[in-house]
C-alpha cells in the first residue's frame, strides 16, 4: 500500500497477525491500549438488553479508532471476538484452573463464536464486518482433558475458549458450522475485500 494508504493491524494477537501475513497482507502492528474488561462490563451494566454481538462490534471499534486517532493517514484494523453460550459472555482465562472450569462448562454443549473488525481513518469508522459461528464441543472424558491441558498448558489463556482450532483444540470437537477465519478470531474474506477497495497490493 502507498504510504497514504499505510496499514496498521491495532492488536497483538498472534492468530491475526498470522493471517494477514499469510494473505501477503503489508502491515505493521501497533497494539490497541484499551480495557477491553471494563468496556465491556460498563457496557453490559448499561443496557440489559445487549447481545454479544454488540459487545464484540463496540470494541472492535474501540480498539481501530484508539490507534487511527494517533495515527491518522494510516487504515486501522480492529478486531474483536467474543464467546457466547446463550447470552453468557465469556472472556478469556486468567489461569488454568479458570480454563478448566470454562471446558468443563462447554463440555458436550455448543457454543458461539462472534467476530466483528473495523477499520478506521482518523476519528472515523470507514467499514465494519460480523460473523459467527456454531461449535459443538464433545463430551470427553476427565482423562481426556487432563491430558489436553497437560500438553496445552499456559497456551490455553491465549484464546477466549481455552482452545486453538489450528492445533490440538480441534479434537474438543464434534462438529463446527462456521467460517475458519471467523473462528481464528477475525473475519477474513470480507475484510480483505474491502482492503482491495482501498488499493490493497499484495507484497
Amino acid at each position: 500500500m502507498t504510504e497514504k494508504k499505510r496499514l496498521i493491524l491495532a492488536s497483538g494477537s498472534q492468530a491475526r497477525r498470522t493471517m494477514l501475513e499469510a494473505a501477503g497482507v503489508p502491515f505493521e502492528v501497533v497494539a490497541a491500549n484499551i480495557d477491553e474488561d471494563a468496556i465491556r462490563a460498563a457496557m453490559m451494566t448499561e443496557n440489559d438488553t445487549l447481545q454479544p454481538a454488540d459487545i464484540a462490534v463496540a470494541l472492535s471499534a474501540e480498539k481501530a479508532l484508539s490507534v487511527a486517532r494517533a495515527h491518522p493517514a494510516a487504515l486501522v484494523i480492529g478486531s474483536d471476538q467474543i464467546l457466547a453460550k446463550g447470552q453468557r459472555v465469556y472472556s478469556k482465562a486468567a489461569t488454568l484452573g479458570e480454563a478448566r472450569a470454562v471446558l468443563e462448562r462447554l463440555r458436550g454443549r455448543k457454543h458461539e463464536l462472534i467476530s466483528a473488525v473495523t477499520i478506521a481513518q482518523g476519528g472515523t469508522i470507514v467499514w465494519q464486518s460480523l460473523d459467527s459461528a456454531e461449535l459443538t464441543m464433545r463430551n470427553f472424558s476427565d482423562a481426556f482433558l487432563d491430558d489436553y491441558m497437560a500438553r496445552c498448558g499456559a497456551a490455553l489463556l491465549q484464546s477466549v475458549g481455552c482452545y486453538q482450532l489450528e492445533g490440538l483444540g480441534v479434537h474438543l470437537f464434534d462438529s463446527i458450522d462456521g467460517d475458519y477465519f471467523t473462528i481464528l478470531g477475525m473475519p477474513l474474506l470480507p475484510l480483505l475485500a474491502e482492503l482491495r477497495n482501498h488499493g490493497l497490493e499484495l507484497a
